[in-house]
Order: structure tokens, then C-alpha cells, then sequence
């Protein structure tokens, strides 16, 4: 995938495994902006589990930001920001879910995010799960997700200015 990033990209993948601190570590470098902060989610409540995940990434946010909830039209969502705000969108595994779940272009879909975030119009962080590093899925479903979310990363890191991998709440500059 071809780096198209723009000279001065304003965009920041931060990228990791299940909790490697990928999420705490975005919320610290948009509050390193000026506020205010918009934080678009992409999770979806549909069990208990994850209605106290949310909880406690609201709780440990605290105030100062606006929450848009965009479990699917993530780029509507984006297209609707004032210039200049700093954003964080988390996560884009958890969209990729949402749409494979509703049987939607997942193709077209990630091709439409990567255009819109090769554009920000400030600081923008997207934070993603870096799921291939495992053993390969028993199940056809599941390897079709890790695939997904492969290249969709590669679509996003090949915009970002920026790209962190986070390991054990470490942040590692890869781009």
C-alpha cells in the first residue's frame, strides 16, 4: 500500500493489541490539544460486558468532550466536524464489526473512511486493534474479519502523518 499521506498529515493512527493502552494513550494526545474535544465511538451495547466497557472509558475521559455515537456512519459523522477540533475515533475494528454484522460493501466502506481521513481537517486520532499478529482464526468468519481489518489498516496508516503501535501502554513510532 502506497504512503499517501499528505506532507503534514494531522492524522495519528494508534494501533495495538487488546489492552495494550491504545485507547488511554489517544485520549492523552487529543487533551495535549485545546479543547474542545470530539470523541465519535464506534461500539455497539448489545450485552452488559460491553454497556461497563463503555462506563469506564466515559468515566476515565471526564469532561470537556462532545460523544458522538457513529456505529456505522463513521464518515457522516467526520463530514459533520467543525475544522480545527481535535478528534478521537475509537475504534475502527469495532466499525468494521458493525458492518460486516449488517452485510455491507466492506470494501467500499473502508475505501470511503480512508478518503475522508486522508483529509483532516485538524488533529485527528483514529485508534484500531492490530489483530494479526495471532493464530490464524478456526472459523471462516473470523479469518474474513482479520483480513478486513489488515487492509483497512494498512488503507489508514497509509494516510496518517503519523502511526504509534502500542505495546504493553507503550507507545512505538512506526511512521
Amino acid at each position: 500500500m502506497p504512503d499517501r499521506a499528505a506532507p503534514g498529515s494531522k492524522l495519528t493512527l494508534v494501533i495495538g493489541g487488546a489492552r495494550s493502552g491504545k485507547s488511554a494513550h489517544a485520549e492523552s494526545l487529543v487533551k495535549a490539544c485545546p479543547a474542545p474535544w470530539t470523541y465519535i465511538a464506534t461500539a455497539q451495547a448489545y450485552d452488559d460486558e460491553m454497556r461497563e466497557r463503555i462506563a469506564l472509558h466515559r468515566a476515565r475521559r471526564g469532561g470537556g468532550w462532545t460523544t458522538i455515537d457513529a456505529p456505522l456512519d463513521l464518515v457522516g459523522a467526520i463530514g459533520g466536524l467543525p475544522d480545527g477540533r481535535p478528534v478521537l475515533i475509537d475504534c475502527l475494528t469495532l466499525w468494521l464489526s458493525n458492518h460486516m454484522l449488517a452485510e455491507r460493501d466492506i470494501e467500499a466502506e473502508c475505501r470511503g473512511l480512508a478518503d475522508v481521513l486522508s483529509r483532516p481537517r485538524g488533529p485527528w486520532f483514529v485508534v484500531s486493534n492490530e489483530v494479526g499478529q495471532g493464530i490464524v482464526p478456526d472459523n471462516a468468519l473470523a479469518r474474513r474479519f482479520r483480513d478486513a481489518a489488515g487492509r483497512l489498516n494498512q488503507q489508514v496508516a497509509a494516510v496518517a502523518g503519523t502511526v504509534l503501535l502500542m505495546v504493553a501502554g507503550l507507545p512505538l513510532k512506526v511512521k
